[in-house]
């Protein structure tokens, strides 16, 4: 069998790696850029739904949360309707950096997908799409407690 998830994997880690090095300028550290863009995309997101989209679990999303505040990124407010949510929102200078990290992500997907043909990308792009879907049922059941039984 081929090794697609250590592919995706060192894809993964390899563009984490250069947006850790390229983001240090900004003081985002250890994917807190990944946090920044879906608070900016998804303004008043709360964060255990954040955790969700990220596929993180909930203490890694905290203290990522948490840096974000204290550096100055995104601030946390109380919903109208119910004082225990507090729901996320990018500062202005999060917002300020938010541009960046996009232009670094379209330059990314640029060059990963080089050479490729319009229908070459929609085929990685359905087919890695799947793959998720795929992986994201047993993220469920292993994040429920349950272990996979392989």
């Amino acid at each position: 069998m081929k090794e697609i998830l250590r592919e995706i994997g060192m894809i993964a880690r390899s563009l984490d790696s250069i947006s850790n090095i390229e983001f240090k300028e900004y003081d985002l550290t250890k994917g807190q850029y990944l946090y920044l863009v879906r608070i900016c995309e998804n303004p008043g997101i709360i964060q255990e739904k954040l955790a969700e989209m990220i596929k993180v679990d909930r203490t890694s999303a905290a203290r990522a949360i948490q840096k974000l505040e204290m550096n100055g990124f995104i601030e946390k407010k109380e919903d109208l309707h119910n004082k225990k949510i507090k729901k996320l929102f990018p500062t202005e200078k999060g917002k300020h950096v938010y541009p960046f990290i996009r232009r670094e992500n379209d330059y990314s997907n640029m060059v990963a997908l080089e050479g490729f043909s319009e229908i070459e990308i929609d085929t990685i792009f359905n087919l890695l799409q799947r793959v998720r879907k795929n992986i994201e049922i047993d993220w469920e059941f292993v994040k429920k407690g349950n272990k996979r039984n392989y």
